[in-house]
């Protein structure tokens, strides 16, 4: 049984259709790309996927359940966790903080030991931190725990918003432009990082990105979204050399 499996996912907006009929099947452990124009309806898929949007038709299924109707903090329990194409920290939070939020299903405890911070909740508030700092040690920011995360460069507060995502425990990770406003360099580092944490926490993940090097560099399988409907799926080098692909999306 693959992890995910999206059949004739649709969604309207009034006489708009974003998503039509779109099928999606990820195996375990696997690498995906979703690419597109910009408007193709990619992240839009993402916010079905995650409960943000609930589908016209179709149904999702991640590792056997259901997901449609469920909300994204419910998803997220399931094993779904995502970043988004805009930066979404908690900027006067710190990084540490940050990566701490996403362990509220892993690490709990009750309002009275919260209330009275005694030996159980300080029990508890490190093991949340030696967790989140293990995190961040992945992705070279643990020398950053009291930062604000305001104050991170850029290309950080994109690692950071992944570490934050991981920490939930995905089965799958889904990226949304993580390599938006990197330079060469950042993006180099992206992709060994995406292909570590792959290997380092065994999830599967699915990203949407424009960077065609990053996506030829380490996904596996590709399906193109062009209106709201597949246009082609395949290898990266099938996809990228398909006719049909060049003209709608990468230019003839």
């Amino acid at each position: 049984m693959a992890l995910l499996e999206v059949k004739n996912l649709g969604i309207s907006f009034g006489g708009l259709k974003a998503v039509d009929e779109f099928n999606i099947t990820i195996e375990e452990g696997q690498l995906y790309g979703l690419i597109g124009p910009n408007g193709a309806g990619k992240t839009t898929v993402f916010n079905l996927l995650t409960g943000v949007y609930r589908p016209t038709l179709g149904t999702i299924t991640l590792d056997g359940k259901n997901l449609v109707g469920k909300g994204p903090a419910e998803i997220c329990k399931c094993g779904v966790a995502r970043t988004f194409q805009n930066i979404r920290l908690f900027g006067k939070m710190t990084v540490l903080d940050n990566v701490k939020t996403a362990l509220h299903n892993q690490v709990k405890y009750s309002e009275a030991v919260c209330f009275f911070h005694g030996p159980v909740y300080k029990k508890k508030e490190q093991e949340m931190t030696d967790m989140a700092m293990d995190v961040l040690k992945v992705f070279g920011l643990d020398g950053y725990g009291e930062t604000l995360a305001s104050n991170l460069p850029y290309g950080q507060q994109r690692k950071l918003e992944i570490a934050r995502a991981l920490a939930t425990n995905p089965k799958l990770l889904l990226l949304d432009e993580p390599a938006a406003g990197m330079n060469p360099n950042e993006t180099a580092e992206l992709m060994d990082t995406i292909r570590l944490i792959r290997e380092k926490y065994h999830i599967t993940i699915l990203l949407i990105e424009h960077d065609m090097k990053l996506v030829a560099g380490i996904c596996e399988y590709l399906t193109v979204l062009n209106f709201g409907t597949e246009l082609a799926s395949g290898t990266p080098a099938e996809v990228l050399n398909d006719p049909k692909v060049i003209t709608a999306y990468l230019g003839e």
